[in-house]
């Protein structure tokens, strides 16, 4: 069998049923194309996973001045979990020195994910920065076969192929493990992230590869996942006690989720850390405000921001720039929860 060709203007106008001059003028947003036939042709890219040449996005001269950070996540999310703010934070300190202009998108449905659709295919923005990335969410290859510079914070997986900038999830979790046998805890447990996020995974696979290392075997009693919200956190650390009520320590994938797991070992009659030990990843305000305040591992957020707002500037500047991928590193602030 042959090697798969690449799809073409020719094979997207084919799938979308229109001409060729339709789908050019949707690359190049242009207004001369009705809703419909708009529609039909950006599903035809998502599903061929076109992506225009060089010459095509040489067309597109124009530019706004401005660039969106895209956040899928709820107004509740975006209040309540510190990592957003500082992000954000991030973000402006990188864009300080420029004349960009920065909106701030939620896609918080598939109704908003067509109106950021419509948005770039109109090139009302010059690039998008993402944030809070899931593995199977079509934007980030929606936005790549628009041919919109595109760049991550964090990524969807390890294989990821736009630009990004993330943590070293997976060593600040083993850190963190390591920590708690120090401590000589017996019955490590942990609460992860989402696992269809690579966050997720990574920090769960940091607590196993820790145990590993002293010839401890994963007991699949001792894992509960939740979502990155307190109340997540608090019915997670349940779970937990109920099945494994020996637990002596527990790695929590954010501070958001350890806050709510201390409330629950309280609820419960467990003293910390007396009978268990929590550990918990961001090192956000929150650990310094929980009872008693929480051994965390720093992640480098607001320069998180700030990276990837610098490598999506030097992306519109040069259409040809290198995809760029950094880790920045992470550490370990013990506090008196471990």
């Amino acid at each position: 069998m042959g090697e798969k060709r690449r799809p073409t203007i020719k094979t997207v106008a084919a799938r979308a049923g229109v001409g060729r001059t339709t789908v050019s003028r949707v690359i190049n947003g242009s207004s001369l194309v009705s809703d419909e036939a708009k529609a039909a042709v950006l599903d035809a890219i998502a599903e061929l996973g076109y992506v225009p040449n060089s010459v095509a996005r040489g067309l597109v001269t124009s530019r706004t001045n401005s660039i969106a950070l895209v956040i899928p996540e709820s107004e509740s999310r975006l209040g309540s979990e510190p990592y957003f703010a500082a992000v954000i934070r991030g973000v402006s300190t990188g864009l300080a020195d420029t004349r960009t202009q920065l909106q701030l998108v939620l896609v918080r449905d598939k109704g908003e994910r067509d109106q950021l659709t419509d948005s770039v295919a109109e090139r009302r923005v010059d690039g998008v920065l993402l944030v809070s990335v899931h593995e199977h969410d079509p934007l980030p290859s929606l936005l790549e076969a628009l041919g919109l510079p595109t760049v991550l914070a964090g990524r969807r997986s390890a294989a990821e192929s736009l630009s990004h900038a993330y943590s070293d999830n997976l060593g600040g979790a083993a850190v963190a493990v390591r920590h708690l046998l120090a401590r000589g805890r017996a019955a490590i447990a942990t609460i992860a992230g989402p696992l269809d996020m690579d966050v997720g995974r990574a920090r769960l696979q940091g607590w196993r590869e820790a145990l590993a290392e002293v010839g401890r075997g994963a007991d699949e009693r001792l894992v509960a996942t939740a979502d990155f919200t307190e109340e997540g956190g608090r019915w997670a650390m349940r779970s937990l006690l109920e099945r494994a009520p020996e637990l002596d320590a527990v790695f929590v994938a954010s501070d958001v989720m350890a806050a709510g797991a201390m409330l629950e070992l309280h609820s419960q009659g467990r003293r910390i850390p007396d009978d268990v030990a929590v550990v918990g990843f961001d090192d956000s305000f929150i650990a310094r405000h929980t009872d008693p305040p929480l051994t965390s591992v720093r992640q480098p957020v607001e320069e998180i921001g700030s990276t990837i707002a610098r490598i999506l500037l030097a992306e519109i500047a040069d259409a040809d720039a290198p995809r760029q991928q950094i880790m920045l590193p992470t550490e370990l602030v013990v506090r008196s929860s471990s």
